[in-house]
């Protein structure tokens, strides 16, 4: 009997660890399984929330009691086996939940992408391996065993004629790659920035190992010749020189933007400022230069003056001479005395020839 007794005792200390699924409340309390919400209106208990000892009990009762009845109900669905579990499908949800943080927003698409959107070009998914002719065995297109695979196939490097034949080709080709990844880590900083919508200072032209080709030395010219503090405002253009093509100036020139072109008007502001353009061209009054209008006032009176002077000494010795073109000339009346010459008489003193 004893052992029963403990069997049972401790039978017992297991069941009051558990308490029932059945939860009575005085009013109903609200579901919503689809996001798993369940709203309690039920008053609460002042006293217990006020004492220190009972408050700590009294919201864990609460909250186990809620989420028993929230059970309850995700358990009355209908529900299924999936690898051995039984599952149950909730359904859509009526509580609309306000987010904490806004929805993203779509990654910008990249120089690249856009042209490919708009040609229709599709990316097509590769094989993670190629076959190799020379090597003769399958080879990955990345990754460690591409690296080796490549050393195992450049052994041997040719040298071109035009290039100086002691060169180290290696070299050469491990600066390019790196150059290569470079450029495309610099592209890829330039499509964050286009995407951010910040500005990013021009550095000069990229360093290639070849020439550079025409449009880069036109922009190169661009770039140069507005390097002095007007932005090349006052430099003349060569007699062949050619703007550099596919670039603007507010790309070329830091801090050199573009005008920005004026919003269109509504029909009401057009028409008031057409008014107010012909009110301005109707009761516009020409200036007038005082200092010029009296120093052309005084001009004209001495130039009056002057041909009145003129008309009073030609008046006054005013001949004519028969025989031949009539003339005005002044004279002075000869005085009487000796010595007075006759002009109608020749010289008696002088003989022609």
């Amino acid at each position: 009997m004893d052992i029963v007794n403990e069997i049972l005792e401790r039978e017992q200390k297991k069941a009051e660890k558990y308490k029932p699924i059945t939860v009575e409340k005085h009013l109903e309390v609200e579901f919503d399984v689809g996001t798993l919400l369940a709203s309690d209106t039920n008053d609460l208990d002042s006293k217990a929330l006020q004492s220190d000892e009972e408050r700590d009990n009294y919201l864990q009762e609460l909250a186990r009691d809620n989420t028993q009845l929230l059970l309850n109900k995700v358990w009355e669905l209908p529900t299924e086996r999936i690898d051995e579990a039984i599952v149950v499908r909730l359904p859509a949800p009526k509580t609309i939940l306000p987010r904490s943080k806004p929805v993203p927003k779509p990654k910008p698409l990249t120089k690249w992408q856009e042209f490919a959107k708009s040609k229709g070009i599709t990316n097509k998914k590769k094989d993670k391996l190629h076959w190799d002719e020379q090597l003769q065995k399958w080879v990955p297109l990345f990754g460690f065993k591409r690296a080796a695979a490549e050393k195992e196939k450049n052994w041997l490097i040719e040298v071109p004629q035009h290039i100086d034949p002691m060169t180290d080709m290696y070299e050469k080709k491990a600066s390019e790659k790196s150059e290569k990844v470079a450029k495309n880590e610099l592209q890829r900083l330039k499509n964050i920035a286009r995407a951010r919508k910040v500005k990013v200072p021009r550095v000069g032209l990229p360093v290639t190992s070849d020439k550079a080709n025409a449009q880069q030395l036109a922009t190169a010219a661009v770039v140069a010749k507005a390097s002095t503090a007007s932005l090349g405002k006052f430099q003349d253009k060569l007699p062949k020189e050619k703007e550099a093509r596919g670039k603007g100036i507010h790309e070329l020139i830091p801090g050199k933007e573009r005008k920005r072109k004026a919003p269109i008007p509504t029909p009401q502001a057009e028409k008031e400022n057409n008014l107010n353009l012909i009110d301005k061209i109707l009761n516009k009054r020409p200036k007038i230069d005082m200092d010029k209008a009296v120093s052309k006032h005084i001009n004209n009176e001495q130039l009056q003056r002057s041909e009145e002077k003129k008309t009073v000494k030609l008046g006054k010795g005013k001949r004519k001479i028969k025989g031949g073109n009539a003339t005005n000339f002044t004279a002075k009346k000869p005085k009487g005395g000796k010595g007075q010459r006759n002009p109608n008489k020749k010289n008696p003193g002088r003989k022609r020839r």
